[in-house]
């Protein structure tokens, strides 16, 4: 039975990480990086730190000049950077694209690089506004000894900063599966596109137009691409999770010190019977998360056959109530909450987008009932 408790090892990483995020991010930071239009969208200096911190290796094994380590390390990491709000590459580079790279098996040469936080990744595989891995119109043709590739990608998260994209494409030759190719960011044909999320973070337009690869760019295995894209996104999705319980844990917080402070007809609102109730439904709620994202990442190291049931039912979960949670700290706050002036509005932007990232409630409830064959 997972013991639903973190190591002294995965408790020490935590808090250093939140002696490290609560200092160097928050909604300040991400202010100053949205009004100075920073083109990276995210702060040089920081990343370093996080790099020097050895984020980067924890899911990069030893072989590969990695840490080896969890990802319920991993997962502490990134609960912290949804309370902080914290703008890196990590997420696409560290967990996404290392495990991309892992499971791919012919490109571990470049995980070193990863490791060192001298090579960012983005994960393009969406070509629509909601998710859905399998409706790929992106068509790899077969020339010679490689493919050309045509297609475009849309909501690739770092897509504009990353060295190398991983892009999921359909060919004739294999038309029951997905491919993925290794592609360079700045190779001829590929035009990146910034686009502007609500959120102030990275993501981008991805236009392939008659790309050249060679074979050895594909990482994924004959007949293996769809299935290694989809462990791949369960991995993606429980720390997604985890940023989303770290914004609504985040967003209690925050809304309880305001139902403490604010005063109206002399006493503190939260002394409000109404109020109390709905604070007390969130508290619970939270912690019920807590438990389902732990579990998920638990499995993800110990029991990967549960990770896709896990995944599903994390993603749903949180979704749900980090929707609640930022709803109920802009309701909570007042007409206070809805100013640009409060820091409040920004966790309920990136919840928003975290939210749809790779398949939003809808998408997992439906999902968790076909795996389930309800």
């Amino acid at each position: 039975m997972q013991k639903l408790v973190l190591t002294e090892e995965e408790q020490m990483v935590r808090e250093s990480a939140a002696d490290f995020l609560f200092k160097k991010a928050g909604p300040g930071a991400l202010r100053e990086i949205r009004d100075t239009a920073n083109p990276k969208g995210f702060s040089s200096e920081v990343w370093l730190e996080m790099v020097e911190l050895g984020w980067p290796s924890i899911l990069i094994g030893e072989a590969q000049g990695g840490l080896g380590f969890s990802h319920v390390a991993m997962g502490q990491i990134m609960e912290l950077c949804g309370s902080t709000l914290a703008c890196s590459p990590l997420f696409s580079t560290a967990v996404v694209g290392a495990s991309v790279l892992s499971l791919g098996g012919d490109r571990l040469a470049l995980l070193p690089k990863v490791a060192a936080g001298n090579l960012t990744l983005a994960l393009a595989i969406d070509e629509a506004p909601r998710h859905n891995p399998q409706g790929i119109a992106t068509r790899a043709v077969r020339r010679g000894d490689g493919y050309t590739l045509n297609g475009e990608k849309t909501f690739v998260v770092d897509g504009n900063v990353a060295d190398y994209l991983v892009v999921s494409v359909r060919a004739d030759e294999e038309p029951e599966d997905v491919l993925l190719f290794l592609i360079p960011s700045d190779a001829e044909g590929v035009a990146i596109t910034k686009t502007e999320m609500v959120d102030s973070r990275n993501s981008a337009t991805v236009q392939i137009n008659d790309v050249t690869v060679e074979s050895v760019q594909r990482i994924s295995h004959a007949g293996a691409g769809l299935a290694t894209l989809q462990k791949v996104l369960n991995i993606a999705n429980v720390h997604l999770s985890a940023e989303l319980l770290g914004i609504a844990n985040e967003c209690f917080g925050r809304t309880l010190r305001y139902l403490n402070e604010r005063k109206q007809f002399g006493v503190e609102i939260g002394s409000f019977q109404g109020l109390q109730h709905r604070a007390a439904i969130l508290w619970t709620e939270i912690e019920l998360c807590k438990s389902i994202v732990l579990k998920a990442l638990r499995a993800l190291d110990e029991s990967p056959e549960h990770a896709g049931l896990l995944a599903s039912t994390a993603k749903a979960k949180t979704c749900q109530v980090a929707e609640l949670a930022s709803n109920e700290g802009i309701q909570m706050h007042g007409g206070i909450g809805m100013t640009d002036e409060f820091d409040i509005g920004f966790f309920i932007k990136r919840a928003r987008v975290v939210q749809m990232l790779y398949g939003d409630r809808r998408y997992h409830l439906n999902r968790y009932a076909e795996l389930r064959a309800y």
